[in-house]
């Protein structure tokens, strides 16, 4: 074959394994070899996040010999570049026939019949693959470093990125591990939400900041030890601006990604009891001061401050909360989080719009507890960038546990109830290592 013929390989390469270097060194005998390296967000766009960064594997797939040339695809689908280069070969491993890449496989066999190009398709090199490594790499672990990371970098690949409560190790594992599949695309958690509700909930504390910090790092430091997501941690005020500075050096040391902080002094109360409850808000200065406070004390650039705004909460209304936002970005907020108590999301909509406007915008963070019948899909045109499950899974655990005491209680026995419980052998193999 002449080596005037042009090759279009697609690939991901995240974790590059003998499987790439297969396909590269056969479509390399082919003719000249492009290949269309998928971009950090279009990997995203159809499972998760990539662990390497586009230009390490940019790096990697350039020096490989008998790859002529590396270009962007930009989306999972190859037919932008197809349409451009025009290339007399495509090749893929034959594991794209099934599966969640068969509508792909589809599309370029269509498109290629344009120009007359052709399908080549090599056995599938068996026994290693990207999914693999990635699970070996989950079951060592990760570093701070590259956990505290995660979240920017999801950041700049998702329009939209999701994240639900842990309470202990045991739900940490469910959020890192919980995968569906829908029409070709695997949808899962992108991490988790250390909840002060959830935790002092857990603990059978009332949710007034009763849970010292020192007390909350141990459910930090369990999950830590057991997943790889990035955690984003609910700092409720932040306390005294003293103490915050070392709240933010501790979790930045830990590898958190982020800590949230809402505008209000005095003693914490839930936000979702409104202006039923005495609650007080911190002044845009005093508050902004804390922001400064917390930024100047970060040793790394990753690490996210993010000002959580209780102008609707406390029915101070938009514009209050529009002016609040500015000075929190002014201060170096690194993202903002607005929050209400209404049943439906018009006010946080509403407030989207100006906010969307701003010269200088921050990534916003929603959390739909009391409108969750609102969509991630109208959350994210709305403008949000992470959207928090803040209490779900404790709220699910709890009915269940009553449920079954009341059962063994009137049966005077377990038998009646063992039907809706997970078994014994799954909770075992839940749990990495119990082998």
């Amino acid at each position: 074959m002449t080596k005037s013929k042009t090759v279009y390989v697609a690939m991901s390469a995240d974790l590059v394994h003998p499987g790439h270097l297969n396909i590269i060194n056969r479509a390399s005998k082919l003719g000249n070899l492009i290949i269309g390296l998928l971009t950090d967000s279009a990997i995203a766009s159809y499972k998760r996040v990539p662990v390497m960064e586009y230009k390490d594997r940019f790096k990697i797939i350039s020096s490989i010999k008998g790859v002529s040339n590396v270009i962007k695809q930009e989306t999972h689908d190859y037919t932008n570049n197809l349409k451009k280069i025009k290339p007399d070969f495509v090749v893929h491993g034959d594991d794209w026939k099934q599966g969640i890449q068969s509508n792909v496989r589809n599309k370029v066999i269509k498109e290629l019949k344009k120009w007359g190009g052709k399908l080549v398709e090599f056995p599938y090199t068996k026994g290693i693959s990207s999914s693999k490594l990635i699970s070996i790499y989950k079951e060592i672990g990760t570093t701070p470093d590259i956990r505290r990371k995660q979240l920017k970098r999801i950041l700049s690949s998702k329009k939209l990125s999701r994240f639900l409560d842990i309470h202990n190790g045991l739900s940490g594992l469910i959020v890192e591990n919980t995968k569906v599949q829908i029409k070709g695309k695997i949808e899962e958690f992108d991490g988790m939400w250390g909840s002060s509700l959830t935790n002092s909930t857990a603990k059978g504390k009332p949710d007034i900041e009763a849970v010292d910090f020192t007390e909350r790092l141990q459910l930090i430091n369990e999950v830590l030890e057991v997943t790889t997501k990035p955690i984003i941690y609910d700092g409720d005020t932040g306390g005294k601006i003293e103490h915050f500075v070392f709240t933010v050096k501790t979790l930045e040391r830990l590898g958190v990604s982020a800590i949230i902080i809402e505008d209000k002094v005095g003693l914490k109360k839930n936000s979702l009891f409104g202006t039923s409850v005495k609650q007080q808000q911190d002044t845009p200065s005093s508050f902004s001061k804390k922001i400064k406070a917390g930024k100047n004390a970060q040793a790394t650039e990753e690490f996210m401050i993010i000002a959580r705004i209780e102008s609707l909460i406390l029915n101070k209304g938009i514009n209050d909360a529009l002016q609040r936002a500015k000075k929190y970005i002014n201060a170096g907020a690194d993202g903002i989080m607005i929050h209400s108590k209404r049943n439906n999301p018009s006010e946080i909509f509403e407030f989207c719009k100006f906010y969307n406007k701003f010269k200088t915008r921050r990534p916003l963070v929603i959390v739909p507890s009391s409108f969750s019948q609102v969509t991630e899909e109208k959350l994210s045109r709305a403008g949000a960038n992470i959207v928090i499950y803040a209490n779900h899974l404790l709220r699910s655990v709890y009915p269940n546990m009553v449920n079954t005491a009341k059962s063994i209680l009137k049966n005077k026995r377990a038998y009646q109830i063992e039907k809706k419980l997970l078994t014994i052998k799954d909770i075992l193999e839940l749990i990495p290592g119990t082998k």
